[in-house]
């Protein structure tokens, strides 16, 4: 994919998502990312300058040079807003990921390289969000989930999701593991987004669970390439995203939480887990999920119901009632 979508920028935007990946460190995969961000972009800035008459998807940007970006204004980028809500049909959140891709590119040109005078986006906010709590699972249907899987490859599967229950890690980072990434002092070395790398205690659960899978883990016939993974599949590869979202959600159906619920529940679960009930510190739980900033972490501190009615059941009042003592006073008075 990557060769591909480099054949189809201009040298200025080849540049920059080269800029990205070795100087930023960004993934090949967030790079892509931009790349499509980027096309959305400047194939709307030609159709509204009337420079194609082709249909949006088939608008292609290898021609984009430095006087078509120079001539982007602020205004060019709200119009643009506009009509990924009112033609595309993006929400906010896909939106507010194009805004972010847009400030990226062009702080690149104005700051990195002084390719242009000005930065038309240096004021561009991001569409509103809603704060939605994220979803998860409570610990009793996560203990539910655990004791359903079965089958031939239940020792794999069973590893996979006590390490995304009791690690939070993402699912490239699950499918990422590698043997020599679990070292001797029970620590599990992940890499994160833009292959940043992070050390993970892996506790009794996740020891046993990885050791249980060892003894049956294939070895023979493993593709040489794939021949360190941890997670393998039944074609003797490293195990892809696709089977971990498979099974996944196939254990998820078995305990009636198919809908709305999905392989990064499993890390938001391992998240709020370790706040409300194990008392993580959010500082903590920010180098446990591989957060750059604590804000991002912060979802996880909302209050669960058991926590707000254990709290007011605290107050020192809970059990007072002086209506009972007026009540007293006038019998005996």
């Amino acid at each position: 994919m990557r060769m591909d979508y480099m054949n189809q920028c201009p040298i200025i935007l080849r540049e920059y998502f080269g800029y990205m990946e070795t100087i930023k460190g960004k993934s090949v995969k967030t790079v892509e990312e931009y790349f499509i961000d980027l096309r959305s972009f400047f194939r709307y800035i030609k159709l509204s300058r009337g420079l194609t008459k082709e249909d949006f998807e088939k608008i292609t940007i290898d021609d984009v040079d430095l006087a078509l970006i120079e001539s982007v204004s602020l205004t060019d980028v709200f119009e643009y807003m506009n009509y990924l809500s009112a033609v595309r049909g993006n929400n906010n959140n896909t939106r507010s990921r194009k805004c972010s891709s847009l400030r990226s590119f062009f702080h690149y040109l104005y700051t990195v390289t002084g390719q242009i005078k000005q930065n038309p986006v240096e004021q561009l906010g991001n569409p509103k969000l809603p704060k939605r709590l994220p979803k998860h699972l409570d610990l009793e249907q996560s203990i539910d989930l655990l004791d359903v899987v079965d089958g031939p490859n239940k020792e794999r599967d069973y590893c996979i999701l006590t390490l995304f229950l009791n690690c939070g890690m993402r699912l490239s980072e699950l499918v990422g593991i590698n043997y020599g990434d679990i070292r001797s002092d029970n620590t599990l070395i992940i890499t994160g987004k833009g292959n940043k790398q992070r050390v993970v205690y892996l506790n009794e659960a996740c020891i046993e669970a990885i050791e249980a899978y060892r003894k049956v883990r294939p070895v023979d016939g493993i593709v040489y390439s794939d021949r360190n993974a941890l997670f393998v599949s039944r074609n003797k590869r490293r195990i892809s995203p696709k089977t971990v979202q498979w099974l996944v959600k196939k254990y998820l159906k078995e305990i009636n939480l198919d809908e709305g619920y999905s392989v990064h529940k499993l890390r938001h679960t391992a998240a709020t887990l370790m706040y409300q009930q194990g008392g993580v510190d959010t500082r903590v739980l920010k180098d446990i999920l591989g957060h750059e900033n604590l804000g991002t972490t912060e979802i996880y501190t909302h209050l669960s119901n058991i926590q707000v009615r254990n709290a007011i059941e605290a107050n020192p009042l809970a059990h007072v009632d002086r209506r009972k003592s007026d009540h007293n006073k006038d019998e005996n008075s």
